[in-house]
């Protein structure tokens, strides 16, 4: 896996490669030129949502992104001590990504272990297409989609239309960790 500081560089490689331009690729995802280029410049980490929009659109999987793909066959195993952390700082993101599937071609939902930690970043909403899949391990989450508020315990699972604002927020004396599947179409 390349450090978090080289996926920006790694995401301009391989845009590049495609003789994409970063107007084409903005058009492609959805996103504006100029935070396509903070991207690219590791001034912004981007959330695990926005790489699956921006490696769909490079015709790639976010472990490719990550260097992390290996040719294999249909079936993924991970075993514990191979997980890498991807941390993400900032005001914006303050939380810890493990991806747990990253040898898997081809994938269609992206699986991971997200930590929330208890001195929780500015508050960030999400939206993106697809669904999600939240599943409280340790600690208490305040989820919010939409409009409405939910308290999630260990135990305690949520499945959502992620194309509605959505956010997370640690409540717990201690740090919330979650298993989390995205999928984009």
């Amino acid at each position: 896996m390349i450090p978090e500081s080289m996926i920006g560089k790694q995401i301009k490689s391989l845009r590049t490669a495609r003789n994409l331009t970063l107007e084409a690729l903005a058009a492609l995802t959805g996103y504006t030129k100029g935070y396509l280029s903070k991207v690219e410049n590791s001034d912004r980490s981007p959330p695990v949502s926005t790489l699956i929009v921006i490696a769909k659109a490079l015709g790639v999987t976010v472990s490719q992104i990550f260097e992390e793909e290996a040719p294999g066959g249909r079936c993924s195993l991970m075993r514990r001590d191979e997980r890498r952390l991807m941390v993400r700082h900032g005001a914006a993101f303050g939380y810890a990504y493990e991806p747990l599937a990253h040898n898997y071609p081809d994938k269609k939902m992206e699986p991971a272990i997200l930590t929330i930690p208890v001195q929780g970043t500015e508050k960030t909403v999400f939206q993106h297409e697809g669904e999600e899949m939240l599943l409280v391990l340790e600690g208490t989450l305040q989820f919010c989609h939409g409009e409405t508020e939910y308290v999630l315990e260990a135990g305690d699972c949520v499945y959502f239309d992620s194309g509605i604002p959505h956010s997370v927020r640690c409540l717990s004396p201690r740090d919330v960790k979650c298993v989390m599947v995205i999928y984009v179409p």
